[in-house]
């Protein structure tokens, strides 16, 4: 039996007239109900049109960089599948070098870049700590702008 992720993937090949292999599924942030939820829907609302990653998590974790041109499901805070975004741009950015306009592209908070970069200080120091790693302000970013491309009904 095919999974809402899998079913939802079906779907969108079908209305858009594609076929391609179904991509990765995966909930923003720290992987809690809330977050996972007030992101997914940023991204729904149009508000919300990048996201951050630590290049040094993705090596870690052995997970491939995104590529311009790939397609990602988004997943609300139950693990549901929200949207269906496809990456525009992929920039390799220091964090102290991240732009207001990128930053303001994340679609959090007032989006300021002061906010953005206070949220981002707190998740990576977060994060880098489950691998025993400190946070310092020129981390290695993997900076993503999307597009959504569908929205789930169901």
């Amino acid at each position: 039996m095919a999974t809402a992720i899998q079913e939802y993937w079906e779907r969108y090949q079908e209305k858009a007239q594609v076929r391609l292999k179904m991509p990765s599924a995966w909930k923003f942030g720290d992987g809690t109900k809330e977050m996972g939820d007030t992101l997914a829907n940023l991204v729904i609302k149009g508000i919300k049109t990048a996201t951050t990653a630590s290049a040094i998590v993705h090596e870690i974790e052995e997970e491939p960089f995104p590529q311009v041109g790939e397609y990602a499901i988004i997943l609300n805070g139950d693990d549901e599948p929200a949207a269906i975004i496809q990456y525009t741009q992929i920039d390799l950015v220091r964090m102290n070098e991240v732009s207001p306009a990128y930053a303001a592209a994340e679609g959090e908070g007032d989006l300021s870049y002061d906010y953005w970069y206070q949220a981002h200080v707190n998740f990576f120091t977060w994060e880098l700590g489950l691998y025993d790693m400190t946070f310092t302000p020129d981390l290695l970013l993997v900076c993503q702008s999307f597009r959504v491309v569908d929205i789930n009904q169901d």
